[in-house]
């Protein structure tokens, strides 16, 4: 798969498809299938942002919304200094748009070739986001970073997407 199917998979999720949730969840356990489920009942309408600015998709909702980056690897961590610092960059500016807007920054990390849910969600340290989203930004794991501050994505660390639907559609 591109990234390009992997944004329109958390998308599809998201929006509450039913065929594409069928689909990723047939290695899920039952407790993770019963979470995205949840969805159906409270979907987001979920746009594709145009362009590679860091930010691939924004998700709303009547009661939330949130800027999602979407990443996916084979391997278990990502290191953003990769690449010339441009996920360094992008991670920066996406930092700096969300404090200056007051909206939540999510990282939606899928693992490629892994049985049950793939999908692992992080956020980055802002100021300023207030509300139902910082409590939000408080529960949802914080991307590390190293002793020269780049940004460090541990798949294992984050909150699996069945989860954080549970929190969202209770």
């Amino acid at each position: 798969m591109t990234a390009s199917q992997y944004e329109r998979e958390i998308k599809g999720i998201l929006e509450g498809e039913k065929n594409i949730i069928s689909k990723i969840t047939k290695s899920c356990s039952t407790i993770e299938k019963n979470n995205y489920f949840k969805v159906y009942d409270k979907p987001f309408v979920v746009i594709r942002a145009a362009g590679s600015f860091g930010i691939d998709l924004v998700a709303v909702r009547g009661d939330i919304s949130f800027l999602i980056e979407v990443k996916t690897s084979i391997e278990d961590t990502i290191h953003f200094s990769s690449v010339n610092g441009k996920l360094q960059k992008q991670a920066i500016d996406m930092q700096k748009t969300c404090e200056k807007t007051k909206t939540l920054p999510i990282y939606a990390y899928r693992i490629k070739n892994y049985r049950g849910d793939s999908w692992r969600l992080f956020t980055i340290n802002i100021k300023n986001i207030e509300g139902r989203l910082k409590v939000l930004h408080n529960r949802l794991p914080k991307i590390e970073s190293s002793k020269k501050g780049n940004y460090i994505m541990r798949w294992n660390r984050g909150l699996s997407l069945s989860d954080f639907i549970f929190y969202l559609c209770r």
